[in-house]
C-alpha cells in the first residue's frame, strides 16, 4: 500500500515536473479496493491569474473522451439497438461504396466498414498524414476549423459523412491505425438513438453516475474552473495555448455543433473517477447500473488479431499492450516500458489527462493536466511506476 515514502515520492515527482516546465500543474487521484486512498494537487490552472489547480478544476479530456464513447456504444449493443457487425454505411451515407488507398491508387474496399472496426481502430480512418487518406482527412479538419465558430459550423453527422468519403488507409479490418473512428462512432450513436450525442451521454452515463461537470462545453457559471492549456517553448518554457484542435473549441464557451466522440469532452478528476470506478465495478456504481458485467469484460479485453496488431508495434510507449474498445489493454507486463498490472486498461489525452484501471490489483488512478502534445508523458510513467509497484501488494 501507499506509505509515506511513496506519497512523498509522488509529490516530489509532480513538483519536479512543474519546476522543469514539463507541466503547469496537475492533480492525481488513487483508489484501492474501490476506496480513495490518496489525492494530491499541485501547480497552476492559470499561470496568468495565478489560480491553483483544485479538485474541482475542469480539464479538456481530448482522447480520454474515447472510452466514454466506447461505453455508449456498448449500451446500445447490450440493448440490441446495434450489432457490431453492422456496416457503418447503414447509418451514415458517407460510408457507402468506400475507396481504399492501395499502392498510390484508389480501389474499392474489400468489404464494408463495420461498427466493430470503429471500436477497435481497424477502420482505415486517419487523423491526417501522408498519402491520399491522410491528406483527405486533413482537408476535412481544415473545413471544420474554417466553419467552427460560424453559424455554418458542421455537426457530428455531417463531419462523419465527410470523413467517410475520404479514402481509407487500408481495407477495413486489415490493420490498426489511430484515427477518427471514435468520432464516427459518436455519429452512429446519434443516428441510432435519435438524440444529439451529448444528450445521449447526459441521459445514459453522466446524470446516472452524478458526473455533473462533464460535457461538451463549460457553462458560464463554471468557466472560472476551466484550466488553461499550455504548450512547450524551448526558450520560454510553457506558453499559453489558445488554438482549436481536432474541431474542439478551445474556449469551451458554447454548445458546439460538433460533439467529437474522440476528443470533445471536459471533465473533473472526480467526475471521470466515477466513470472509471463504474467500469472497475463491472458496470455499476453505488446501485446505479450502466452496463452489465459481461459487457464490461468484453469492452476491456484486447480485440486485435496478430495482423492488426502490427499497426501498433511502432507505438513504442505501448509495448506490452494491445487494443480494444478505444482503450489500451495490457497483455504482457514483461514487455511494457513501465511497471504494469496484468489485464490493466485505460487511455490518455492530447493534453495529458490519463487513467488506468487495474482489475487484478483492485487499483485505479487518474492524472489530470493541460499540456499540448502530452499523451502519456515522462511524469505519467514515473507516477505509474510508483503507484503500481506499491499498490499491487
Amino acid at each position: 500500500m501507499l506509505n509515506n515514502p511513496e506519497t512523498s515520492n509522488i509529490k516530489k515527482a509532480i513538483r519536479t515536473a512543474i519546476e522543469k516546465n514539463e507541466i503547469p500543474g496537475a492533480n492525481l487521484l488513487i483508489f484501492k479496493n474501490g476506496k480513495e486512498v490518496f489525492y494530491h494537487e499541485d501547480g497552476l490552472a492559470s499561470r496568468e491569474e495565478q489560480l491553483p489547480i483544485r479538485r474541482d478544476t475542469i480539464f479538456r479530456l481530448f482522447s480520454m473522451t474515447k472510452p466514454i464513447t466506447a461505453a455508449a456504444a456498448m449500451i446500445l449493443t447490450e440493448r440490441g439497438k446495434i450489432d457490431l457487425y453492422e456496416p457503418v454505411g447503414r447509418y451514415l451515407e458517407g460510408f457507402r461504396n468506400q475507396l481504399v488507398e492501395e499502392n498510390g491508387t484508389l480501389v474499392p474496399a474489400n468489404r464494408e466498414m463495420r461498427i466493430k472496426d470503429l471500436l477497435n481502430m481497424t477502420s482505415g480512418l486517419l487523423y491526417g498524414g501522408e498519402g491520399k487518406a491522410g491528406k483527405a482527412a486533413e482537408a476535412v479538419y481544415r473545413e471544420i476549423d474554417e466553419k467552427l465558430l460560424t453559424e455554418n459550423a458542421l455537426n457530428t453527422i455531417e463531419i462523419a459523412n465527410r470523413l467517410g468519403k475520404c479514402p481509407l488507409a487500408f481495407h477495413p479490418g486489415d490493420f490498426w491505425a489511430y484515427g477518427t473512428s471514435a468520432d464516427v462512432l459518436a455519429a452512429v450513436i446519434e443516428a441510432v438513438s435519435g438524440m444529439k450525442y451529448g444528450e445521449f451521454l447526459k441521459k445514459e452515463i453522466f446524470e446516472p453516475l452524478g458526473m455533473k461537470d462533464t460535457g461538451f462545453y463549460v457553462p458560464a457559471e463554471k468557466k472560472g474552473r476551466l484550466a488553461n492549456t499550455y504548450g512547450a517553448d524551448d526558450e520560454k518554457g510553457l506558453t499559453l495555448y489558445t488554438g482549436n484542435n481536432l474541431g474542439v473549441i478551445q474556449n469551451m464557451d458554447r454548445e458546439p455543433a460538433y460533439e467529437a466522440g474522440g476528443a470533445g469532452l471536459v471533465s473533473t478528476i472526480d467526475d471521470y473517477a466515477r466513470f472509471s470506478l463504474m467500469l472497475m465495478n463491472g458496470g455499476s456504481l453505488e446501485g446505479v447500473s450502466i452496463l452489465h458485467p459481461r459487457t464490461v469484460a468484453y469492452m476491456t479485453s484486447k480485440s486485435l488479431t496478430a495482423e492488426q496488431y502490427k499497426g501498433m508495434e511502432p507505438w513504442l510507449e505501448l509495448e506490452g499492450h494491445s487494443y480494444g474498445s478505444l482503450m489500451r489493454v495490457m497483455t504482457d507486463t514483461t514487455k511494457a516500458g513501465t511497471i504494469g498490472s496484468p489485464l490493466e486498461y485505460g487511455w490518455d489525452g492530447w493534453l495529458g489527462c490519463y487513467f488506468a484501471n487495474c482489475p487484478v490489483d483492485n487499483l485505479n488512478f487518474l492524472f489530470m493536466t493541460q499540456k499540448t502534445d502530452a499523451g502519456t508523458m515522462e511524469i505519467t510513467r514515473k507516477l505509474r511506476n510508483i503507484i503500481i509497484s506499491s499498490c499491487s501488494e
